[in-house]
């Protein structure tokens, strides 16, 4: 297989590069889009098969990525200029304990003056480049309630003329639990983008959070829910590969070829993961979240799966966290451990709080599909399909509520 894909390299690369270079007149963006394509190939053909046609999925593929990357850069553009302009006209000042510049710029906007949730959604439209409605589906509110919230924010920093001054290294302890939010919410949209019109796994997103937390892990070696975000995303990041498959379906967890994931970065995750927990320190969120994936990616198939400790583990978050999303991701981990029948109790008790939200709908979907209420099963996974936005995610969807049969 990988003769073949080399093979497929030297035989298109120039013709992949030319045909996106006449369209775009851009060669860097042809050459970056055009290896990211054949990153891509490497990743899914040996699991997927070669395609029939491996010129024409290399030259689609690069070229879907080279759009996603001028959409992205433009944004980032124009939102980096927005922050600048908040900020002002003083002079720069000196980096201080923050080298890189894109993270000095979240810890600057990350300011304590503001509400979390507000500084949260501020810094991932101003730097993150993220667009007002990829931010509302990431808070599960309306674009128009996060618009004003972001509108505010800005009023209220221009109003109290508060100082966006870069943080010294005393400054990092009271920033960092905004900037791993804005982090983690980067990543999540890259690994599973809420939008239709772009790749469903956004490698870049992925990379640039991953690279970003680990600069907070080097500035702040003793922060065990920065280890813990950053072991998380590693270890969600490993399974990237197995993530879509080659019709273009999201693959479940239980689904996916455990064979592709990266070893690596598994590795280094579990490492992470046996640190945090030999200090015998309290876990934090993301710290729990990273032990419930580091359960997950032990397993070498998915019956291997120890259930009964990813349900003690979401029963720890709960605690820590009392979200409806916790809740729910606690009702699936629990389908496992003790039945459909129970997970689905909890489930419908999370209607109130997560009656827009698609994976809600897809969960009870899936635990109506096991307990054999077909109807019941149909209409949910027809909700659902409404409310996703992932094309990917649609199509798994669309197919499993078609495989229903006519009852």
């Amino acid at each position: 297989m990988s003769e073949a894909i080399t093979r497929a390299h030297h035989e298109e690369w120039a013709g992949v590069v030319a045909a996106l270079n006449r369209r775009f007149g851009d060669l860097d963006t042809a050459e970056e889009s055009a290896a990211e394509a054949f990153a891509t190939a490497v990743e899914r053909w040996p699991v997927d098969g070669v395609p029939p046609n491996p010129g024409a999925w290399l030259t689609t593929t690069a070229n879907r990525k080279a759009i996603d990357r001028i959409r992205r850069e433009n944004k980032r553009f124009d939102k980096q200029k927005e922050a600048q302009a908040l900020i002002g006209d003083d002079p720069p000042e000196p980096p201080g304990a923050v080298d890189d510049d894109r993270l000095r710029l979240i810890f600057t906007c990350c300011h304590p003056a503001l509400a979390p949730e507000t500084r949260v959604a501020l810094t991932l439209r101003l730097v993150g480049g993220l667009s007002m409605p990829e931010i509302a589906r990431a808070f599960l509110v309306q674009e128009s309630a996060m618009g004003q919230r972001i509108t505010r924010a800005k009023a209220k920093i221009k109003a109290a003329r508060i100082p966006y001054r870069v943080p010294s290294a005393e400054d990092l302890p009271g920033r960092v639990s905004g900037v791993l939010a804005v982090l983690f919410l980067v990543f999540n949209e890259g690994y599973l983008a809420t939008g239709p019109d772009t790749d469903p796994v956004r490698h870049d997103l992925t990379a640039e959070a991953i690279r970003l937390t680990r600069l907070v892990h080097g500035l702040l070696r003793d922060d065990g829910e920065v280890a813990g975000l950053l072991a998380l995303m590693l270890l969600t990041e490993a399974r990237r590969p197995a993530r879509v498959s080659a019709t273009g379906e999201l693959v479940t967890l239980g689904e996916q070829d455990r064979g592709a994931w990266d070893a690596t970065l598994i590795a280094e995750g579990h490492q992470l993961v046996r640190e945090r927990l030999a200090t015998g320190a309290a876990p934090g969120r993301y710290q729990i979240l990273a032990a419930i994936n580091a359960v997950h990616t032990s397993a070498s198939d998915v019956r291997d799966t120890d259930w009964s400790q990813v349900v003690a583990l979401y029963d720890q978050l709960v605690r820590l966290d009392p979200s409806p999303i916790v809740a729910l991701n606690r009702a699936i981990a629990v389908a496992e451990l003790d039945g459909p029948d129970v997970a689905l109790a909890a489930v419908d008790r999370l209607e109130d709080a997560l009656a827009g939200y698609h994976a809600y709908h897809a969960t009870r979907a899936d635990l109506l599909r096991r307990m054999s209420r077909v109807r019941e099963s149909r209409s949910a996974y027809d909700r659902a399909i409404e409310l996703a936005g992932n094309t990917a995610e649609t199509a798994t969807l669309t197919r499993r509520r078609d495989q229903l049969g006519q009852h």
